[in-house]
């Protein structure tokens, strides 16, 4: 396949985004979304004005509610919020039949139920198809405009990952490739978490001392359960891990940086989840998913512990943060020699 047909299921931010990226001028790109009214409006309208205000949709691009038409693509970008990934994968299963485009998974979770990633919800559904996953410190906003930014791909399959690595030639995007399937993943859902760790310390005026040291120690903790949980060490160190850990730690357009910030200004989640209508905030149901993991790997994971009882309504904000700091005096050890342990 020289020039692949794909398609993008999702229609929010990111999906947008990334349909916009893939765009070219010889490549029809069907845009699906669940809701027929958001759709009707793209069209119309030519912007995605719920999700992307201000950015103008290349005429290649094909907003749909028919996910039929879509799930003929040779490619499938899914960008779709987690929580609804496994219904989706079931329809495209029944939908596609004998014919097995590679799916790239976009969506950054951890299944609560199950505990799986998402390809592995994906590969529940359609066990013979071949599977991606892409992420890194990629906010849809700047990368609709064309702002480089950086990601990184990875699958099982070679002749499957540079097939899809090649699609971002050429673009504001450079697309690195791994093996790692299960590391990208896990630092594409766990630092959502950290990132509202992050926010709160913000929310609560902490300063720029403590939220450098918060980012620290998440990126050991990231690295000790994604470790634990089949990554490799090194992606964690790379855009997957890092990268992705600071954007969203440090970016007020982050939407978990937002809801941790909005906590520590004293709302209540509840609050929070109404006022963001259809905007999901990955972190919120990742959190109790991670810290399963956690107990089921014996993996000490204090931030996320104290993010789940914030969460839950155990804790204030103020006491999560006081509990952070009152923890065992030790030597910093892992987080000291982290990037000495890097391959090289």
């Amino acid at each position: 396949m020289s020039n692949p047909t794909v398609s993008v299921l999702g229609a929010g931010g990111w999906g947008t985004a990334l349909a916009i990226l893939l765009a070219r001028p010889d490549r029809k790109i069907p845009l699906w979304g669940h809701d027929p009214i958001h759709v009707e409006n793209m069209v119309r309208e030519g912007i995605n004005t719920k999700y992307l205000p201000g950015v103008v949709l290349p005429f290649t691009i094909r907003p749909t509610a028919d996910l039929s038409a879509a799930a003929q693509s040779e490619i499938l970008f899914l960008a779709i919020p987690s929580r609804y990934l496994d219904a989706i994968a079931s329809q495209l299963a029944e939908l596609c039949g004998d014919h097995r485009p590679i799916l790239v998974s976009c969506t950054k979770g951890i299944e609560q139920e199950r505990g799986l990633l998402m390809s592995e919800v994906i590969a529940k559904q359609m066990p013979s198809t071949t599977i991606a996953v892409l992420s890194g410190p990629n906010l849809a906003g700047e990368i609709a405009r064309g702002i480089p930014a950086a990601g990184v791909i990875g699958c099982d399959d070679a002749q499957a990952l540079t097939m899809t690595q090649t699609l971002f030639s050429g673009t504001s995007f450079r697309a690195y490739t791994s093996g790692d399937i299960r590391g990208i993943q896990l630092g594409g859902a766990l630092k959502n978490i950290f990132a509202i760790a992050a926010g709160v310390s913000d929310g609560l005026g902490l300063g720029e001392n403590a939220r450098a040291g918060l980012v620290t120690r998440s990126l050991t903790e990231m690295t000790r359960l994604g470790i634990a949980m089949g990554g490799s060490r090194e992606t964690f160190g790379g855009l997957s891990g890092i990268g992705d850990l600071m954007v969203t730690c440090f970016s007020p357009r982050s939407r978990n940086h937002q809801v941790g910030f909005r906590l520590g200004q004293g709302e209540s989640l509840e609050s929070i989840i109404t006022s963001m209508s259809s905007m999901v905030a990955e972190g919120i149901p990742t959190t109790l998913s991670a810290q399963a993991a956690a107990r089921r790997h014996s993996v000490e994971t204090p931030i996320i512990d104290e993010v789940t009882a914030l969460l839950q309504g155990l804790k204030t904000p103020a006491d999560a943060m006081k509990s952070l700091m009152g923890r065992d005096l030790r030597a910093e050890g892992e987080a000291q020699n982290f990037f000495l342990r890097l391959p090289r």
